[in-house]
């Protein structure tokens, strides 16, 4: 079961990146589709869906985030990824939304890394 949640969890995770870069290459230029129910919508439920699936893969292999350093970390990485994804959209200017999108690509990095070497960057001096 371990591996079908895995598998499942990064198909999410690179749905959720494809969107976003998606997203923001659209928003350059404004695009009416942009404003439809579908892209509106889209984002939250990606995101509900790939934080749905951390968790089953975290009850699966019964390590849960402050408990687990390395978990932690990736969780708080993937926290600031959806913050700073959504600011890209928001932000008042445009070097605000470019920050933000290469602030959520970067947070994005730490929490692959993370998950990949099952290391944390930050929390390992707690």
């Amino acid at each position: 079961m371990y591996m079908a949640f895995k598998h499942f969890h990064l198909l999410i995770v690179a749905i959720s990146v494809s969107f976003l870069l998606l997203r923001f290459v659209l928003n350059l230029k404004p695009a009416a589709i942009l404003q439809t129910k579908f892209f509106k919508i889209a984002p939250h439920v990606i995101d509900t869906i790939l934080l749905l699936s951390a968790v089953m893969l975290m009850v699966t292999l019964q390590q849960y985030p402050f408990v687990t350093p390395w978990l932690t970390e990736k969780l708080l990485a993937v926290l600031a990824y959806i913050a700073l994804g959504v600011m890209a959209f928001k932000g008042r200017t445009k070097a605000i939304r470019w920050l933000c999108f290469f602030g959520a690509l970067g947070w994005l990095a730490l929490a692959i890394r993370v998950a990949i070497t099952k290391q944390p960057v930050f929390l390992s001096a707690l």
